[in-house]
């Protein structure tokens, strides 16, 4: 901990504790506390806590680890470095101003269409070195993306990444982001559940709301269906043999024209191949990458130019952040 100083706790919850510290030459902990300029850059550390539940939050923790350190991406959060200090896990994680629910709730911002384009690169860019790994995040959503202060989104998070290995046996994936596949019980899902949910990201990133946003795992279906139509039987045949499974009423969903006026016919496509109710044929990162919506006009909005929330207290270097206050849960 020598070459870490604690400036203040960022948020608590039952299983870690997250700190925002200023990282120092090592050794000079003390000067960071007597001269404010005296430290290299701010970090976040993630104390683990030993409660009569740590094995689960320490599984969580030990997957976090072994997936940031095999992924290196400028679209993936910073692992700096994992220590035992005290007897407790601590994760030094690099330091994000913002993510990106933050971003798009706040009224204040108008994002255009240029700004969505440059998240969607870069959110595809991270998890596509996921995939490319064989790890499957399961935890897209716009609270694990997180931004740095220029605009650069980061997918942040792993504590529930798994290896591509066939049966999954845990429930993963917050609700609203979860593809059908999953809701319906499916336990062997691939990396095209992460794919549902960058759809639903995209999505909230135009609507500035959650494009399903339901209580339990039948209304979420509910809403899905009422959005986009029933799955046609013929185009996902194994929708059947899912344990979840039920009767539905077949109905042809709402136009995504009328819902998102303000994107383009390109947007719009690469949308509906993402919310595609087979997960066998729903687009891939590669795939996604390579949609001519980032080859069309607007052009992506260059790093340094997006919008971030702008205040005083953030000039000043106090920065709330509501993701590690997330990530405690």
């Amino acid at each position: 901990m020598s070459s870490y100083f604690k400036c203040k706790k960022l948020g608590e919850g039952t299983y870690a504790v997250i700190y925002l510290a200023k990282m120092v030459e090592q050794g000079d902990s003390k000067l960071a506390k007597t001269d404010p300029t005296n430290f290299v850059s701010y970090v976040a550390i993630k104390k683990i806590k030993k409660t009569e539940h740590s094995t689960g939050q320490e599984i969580s923790a030990i997957r976090e680890i072994k997936a940031l350190k095999r992924l290196k991406s400028p679209y993936i959060l910073e692992l700096k470095e994992c220590f035992i200090h005290k007897g407790f896990l601590h994760l030094v994680l690099e330091f994000c101003e913002f993510d990106l629910e933050q971003v798009v709730k706040n009224k204040s911002i108008v994002i255009l269409p240029s700004d969505i384009k440059s998240w969607m690169f870069m959110l595809l860019s991270g998890l596509l070195e996921c995939h490319k790994n064989f790890f499957i995040h399961r935890d897209v959503k716009p609270n694990n993306c997180l931004i740095k202060a220029d605009g650069t989104l980061k997918l942040a998070d792993f504590g529930l990444t798994r290896k591509l290995d066939g049966k999954m046996t845990e429930q993963a994936i917050t609700r609203w982001y979860r593809s059908p596949e999953m809701l319906l019980g499916a336990q062997a899902y691939s990396f095209a559940a992460d794919m549902w949910s960058v759809g639903a990201v995209f999505a909230e990133m135009f609507l500035r709301v959650p494009f399903f946003a339901a209580e339990n795992d039948f209304q979420q279906m509910e809403l899905i269906f009422k959005a986009l139509g029933t799955p046609d039987e013929n185009e996902w045949s194994e929708i059947r043999d899912l344990p979840g499974y039920f009767e539905y009423q077949p109905t042809h969903g709402t136009s995504l024209e009328q819902l998102f006026s303000a994107a383009s016919d390109d947007a719009l496509d690469l949308l509906k191949r993402l919310l595609v109710f087979n997960p066998n044929k729903r687009i891939t990162c590669v795939e996604a990458l390579g949609h001519r919506y980032f080859l069309s006009d607007p052009p992506a909005t260059p790093i340094g130019k997006l919008p971030v929330p702008l205040n005083e207290e953030n000039r000043s270097g106090s920065q709330r952040v509501a993701h590690w206050q997330y990530s405690l849960k």
